[in-house]
């Protein structure tokens, strides 16, 4: 596949994935704060359900970063490289675990302080990888391995 048609599927997956993340963080906070327990657990569930859309795009953002990256030195190339593990991490260990754990809490009704504590973590979590992912987007749009 040409280099230039990679590089646009990697930008598009990668925007992709950020704005889920970011829709994700912002309808949780907005819910939480002005709507009903039953409005917060039609949001969870809903994140749930749009995995299906985050996860290939962050698969598609990897693969297709991994190819365009190979094995370059560029530093900004080397940052997104370093950061990557951590997002992804974050997001399999933290961010998945607490969605799924906050969908059934909130579909069964249970709004205690236990799923206040972990909203609060998913939120923390939610903000790291905003704040990396942007990063990674910032260099790769300034990078030209």
């Amino acid at each position: 596949m040409p280099r230039h048609i990679i590089r646009r599927i990697h930008g598009i997956a990668a925007f992709i994935a950020l704005m889920c993340i970011v829709t994700f963080w912002l309808s949780t906070v907005i819910v939480e704060m002005f709507f009903s327990y039953h409005a917060v657990a039609a949001l969870k569930l809903g994140i749930l359900y749009a995995f299906a859309v985050l996860v290939p795009a962050i698969m598609a953002t990897g693969a297709t970063g991994m190819k365009l990256g190979g094995k370059s030195s560029t530093p900004s190339i080397a940052a997104k490289r370093k950061r990557m593990p951590f997002i992804a991490a974050n997001g399999l260990l933290v961010l998945i675990p607490c969605a799924v754990f906050l969908s059934q809490r909130a579909s069964a009704g249970v709004f205690d302080d236990v799923f206040y504590a972990v909203q609060a973590l998913e939120l923390l979590a939610g903000a790291v990888n905003i704040t990396l992912m942007t990063r990674s987007i910032r260099d790769g749009l300034g990078a030209r391995p």
